[in-house]
């Protein structure tokens, strides 16, 4: 193969599978990328049990969409103030206390899970707004956790590895939502709640081990201390880097309208049925998706217009989201025949195609994932980083609960298969019309990158 030249204009053979050198180059970093996988799978684990969990108690697709409209506001605010805190702070000593919270957290959600077995038992079932608290405070510690967490690899790593590095991480994210949910399905059905929680208390530690192995990561240049001036900084940085601006406002498009997780529980019951192992399944196809796109990730570092690359990859998006919405309108159409909440009556032709459905949302969105993570950690200077990510992790974390929120609302107001069928729809047009109406945009270069 011809050699050919990076995003840092260093040499480099054209490849298809993912690169792995990020790891060879820096041990650090491949301790970050293990530990955080470890505790991703454990976290992805937690979050379908405790939707599953709100449905077994309420059975209200509304009351699991709450779980992320109750964690919307505080994921935004900690997202700022993780990010603030990363600019004024050592984001290793950031991301070791944020972690710590996160994992007494989920020992609360154990010890709610394990309360209700016990009262389940008597015909009594455990309030659920305990439930959403502690969802809460683990959203909002991972969201602080993470944006220290990922304004340390451009500080860990020789700029020429940072696109490489966000690819890997899209496997890091296939792998977390591929297993985490496919395991949580399996282990409810078997073994109950309680043990599923254990299991994400034990995957957690995990997450201190390449934390820990951090080196100390102390502000460089002016300190800007965490407050409202901080903030003012903040936004009006954003006001003059309209390429950051876009990749914001494309994702928040992209998760508040073509989210459909919190639906999963009512389409393993409505739609496809299945019960809960259906709904691991669903939610691990995006994942696959995510890891596949992660996998053959090699030449992301031959690519330069991150823009439109970014663009069209929502638009595939959201034309696989309208297809997923038409799978869910045939099966409760009666197109697929009867199903039932137990496995054994599933309509397999809907799992099938609603899987690849899913797993062409994950493969697009990890598309976009990749360069809009590679712009914010190359165009971005370093005392500006742990702001512009905290608000990064705000809206990758915040969106889907926005998403997640629209979807529960939408089915109150009309039907299942609405949100995902228009979401998709609406999704092409909007990214479509931004795309032709900026310029700068669409004009982004990785080889000069600029905010």
């Amino acid at each position: 193969m011809p050699a050919t030249t990076d995003d840092s204009g260093a040499p480099q053979r054209k490849r298809a599978l993912v690169d792995l050198a990020p790891l060879r180059v820096s041990p650090t970093f491949a301790r970050l990328w293990i530990g955080s996988s470890i505790q991703g799978i454990g976290s992805w684990l937690t979050l379908t049990a405790v939707g599953l969990l709100i449905y077994d108690i309420t059975q209200s697709t509304f009351m699991v969409a709450l779980v992320g409209g109750i964690a919307l506001v505080p994921m935004v605010a900690a997202g700022i103030w993780g990010g603030m805190l990363a600019d004024a702070f050592d984001r290793r000593t950031v991301a070791i206390t944020t972690t710590i919270l996160g994992w007494l957290s989920t020992l609360g959600l154990f010890a709610l899970a394990l309360t209700d077995g016990v009262l389940a038992a008597q015909g009594v079932r455990v309030d659920v707004w305990p439930l959403y608290i502690f969802t809460t405070i683990n959203a909002v510690t991972t969201t602080m956790t993470s944006a220290a967490r990922t304004a340390a690899i451009p500080r860990i790593l020789p700029v020429e590895y940072v696109s490489r590095a966000t690819a890997l991480n899209g496997i890091t994210m296939g792998t977390q939502v591929a297993v985490g949910p496919a395991l949580a399905g399996i282990m409810i059905a078997g073994l109950g709640y309680p043990l599923t929680f254990l299991i994400d208390v034990i995957l957690f530690t995990a997450g201190f081990i390449g934390i820990i192995g951090l080196p100390k990561l102390p502000p460089i240049g002016q300190v800007a201390k965490p407050g409202l001036q901080s903030l003012i900084d903040g936004v009006r940085f954003l006001r003059t880097a309209p390429n950051i601006r876009m990749s914001f406002i494309v994702d928040i498009i992209a998760m508040s309208l073509g989210r459909p997780h919190a639906l999963f529980p009512a389409i393993g019951v409505l739609a496809i049925g299945g019960g809960s192992v259906t709904v691991g399944f669903l939610t691990a196809a995006m994942a696959i998706g995510t890891l596949l796109t992660g996998l053959f990730s090699g030449r992301v570092a031959h690519v330069h217009r991150h823009g439109v690359a970014i663009s069209w990859a929502i638009m595939v998006y959201g034309v696989f989201t309208a297809l997923f919405g038409l799978v869910v309108l045939g099966g409760m159409l009666g197109w697929f025949g009867e199903t039932g909440e137990d496995f054994s009556s599933v309509s397999w032709t809907a799992l099938i195609l609603a899987f690849l459905a899913l797993l062409g949302t994950g493969a697009a969105d990890e598309v976009s994932a990749i360069f809009r993570a590679t712009m914010l950690l190359t165009a971005v200077p370093d005392e500006m980083r742990g702001r512009t990510q905290g608000l990064f992790m705000a809206v990758v974390a915040g969106g889907p609960r926005l998403g997640d929120l629209v979807a529960g609302t939408t089915v109150a107001l009309l039907t299942l298969w609405a949100p995902p069928l228009f979401g998709g729809v609406v999704i092409i047009a909007l990214i479509a019309l931004l795309l032709r109406l900026s310029p700068r945009w669409r004009a982004y270069d990785a080889r000069n990158p600029t905010v």
